[in-house]
């Protein structure tokens, strides 16, 4: 629908006019359906309604919304709007003289953010850049949007991303990209789902439940970044959403999205991909990008079974480090080890393949390594860590996977000595 008539259409909520003016290139374009469910797609059908005009009808499809979930605090406010309409003009959303604007102006941000992920929704043709293999053994992939305050889940159709739902969710107050602990900030990054703690364990701050992430991962320690106790986790009962910037770093959803979501969920398996603003490809160019990396990534196999050291150590970078080696001790310590050998195979299984947001290029590989040789067989769940130098990837962090400690966040309630 076109922007001036939607626009029109939206008159009794000032706000959603303002969004529709904030938005970029949306004349003239279609809506695209979204993967919607629960009570997103209720107040999406409620925003139709209204578009379309039929107010008494957008009463009722509100007063149904809340009765199915009365904490959702943003349908009341549009119910309040609809029942005022009748009396006089609405000149902003939330026209109401009474509560705190500090919170009408969270309610106004979360109309805002929904809105606009109805209209600006990602087509199913595209595919997050940061999906370029999934292990065998993930099942999905969990996508979180910075800038658009959504969570998008893709199912792993026969190594194919496909997006199956996707919501809205609550991010760090102060934004994305965590570098130190307290800076109330959501990291960036590829990390995945450690574990995961049911609500009745935790403080009612955590709504139905949370599943931590690996948050530092190597990557961030590496440079230098701390915190800790990032969760994917609920909102307290008496909430249906929180604002979208409100957390102290954790992803915040509703606690009936949360408990979808974990249907989908593998702990110790399930990738969740941070970002401030995602990439999208087209299938093509994501095979193009896919194909190029994995060639890279068997060449250095290749020439590691090949024992020459030289072709072998090209594919490491100046800046690598593995557990207190630099590049200078790799290199010692791999031509030292290859003298002792006379043949060597190696093997990468379960791989996942995932490039992590952000102003640097950086790919996550994580892997099943087998390695036989004449006098050593060994397996090894391994990950390395790819940049790009000059104009080529090559391998600036590799090491053992080591299982991430149970940390918990900076809004954990902590107990008065």
């Amino acid at each position: 629908m076109p922007r001036s008539l939607l626009a029109r259409s939206l008159c009794l909520l000032a706000v959603s006019v303002l969004i529709l003016v904030a938005l970029p290139g949306h004349a003239g374009q279609p809506r695209r359906s979204a993967h919607l469910s629960g009570a997103d797609a209720q107040f999406k059908s409620v925003l139709e309604t209204i578009e379309r005009g039929r107010l008494d009808v957008a009463l009722s499809e509100v007063d149904r919304l809340i009765a199915r979930y009365p904490n959702f605090r943003l349908a009341h406010l549009v119910r309040g709007d609809l029942l005022l309409a009748r009396a006089k003009p609405i000149e902003l959303f939330g026209n109401t003289g009474h509560g705190a604007s500090e919170r009408l102006d969270e309610l106004r941000a979360e109309a805002y953010v929904r809105l606009r992920a109805y209209i600006e929704h990602p087509s199913p043709d595209l595919i997050p850049r940061y999906l370029i293999q999934f292990a065998p053994t993930q099942k999905n992939a969990i996508v979180v949007d910075g800038g658009r305050s959504r969570v998008y889940v893709y199912e792993n159709a026969n190594g194919m991303p496909r997006l199956v739902e996707d919501y809205y969710t609550t991010l760090g107050k102060r934004g994305i990209e965590k570098l130190r602990e307290g800076d109330k900030k959501t990291p960036v990054g590829v990390y995945e789902v450690t574990s995961r703690i049911p609500g009745n364990k935790l403080p009612d701050l955590y709504g139905w439940g949370a599943f931590p992430i690996n948050y530092p991962n190597e990557w961030d320690r590496m440079l230098g970044k701390t915190g800790y106790g990032i969760w994917l986790h609920g909102v307290p009962s008496d909430t249906y959403a929180r604002a979208p910037w409100a957390s102290d770093g954790c992803i915040a959803l509703a606690n009936p999205d949360i408990e979808e979501l974990a249907k989908r969920v593998q702990p110790g398996n399930t990738p969740v991909i941070l970002a401030d603003r995602v990439e999208w490809l087209t299938p093509e160019a994501w095979r193009a990008e896919r194909d190029a990396f994995m060639r890279q990534l068997e060449t250095w196999r290749a020439d590691w079974e090949s024992l020459d050291a030289a072709r072998y150590l090209s594919h490491y970078a100046r800046n690598f480090r593995s557990d207190g080696m630099d590049l200078a001790a790799w290199k010692a310590h791999k031509r030292k080890v290859n003298k002792g050998k006379t043949w060597i195979k190696v093997s990468l299984n379960n791989m996942s393949v995932f490039r992590s947001p952000g102003k640097q290029s950086l790919i996550a590989v994580t892997y099943d390594q087998g390695y036989r040789s004449n006098n050593l067989t060994q397996r090894t769940r391994k990950r390395q860590y790819w940049t790009i130098e000059d104009g080529r990837w090559k391998i600036a962090h590799e090491g053992p996977v080591r299982r991430a400690a149970l940390a918990l966040p900076e809004s954990f309630p902590r107990k008065r000595r």
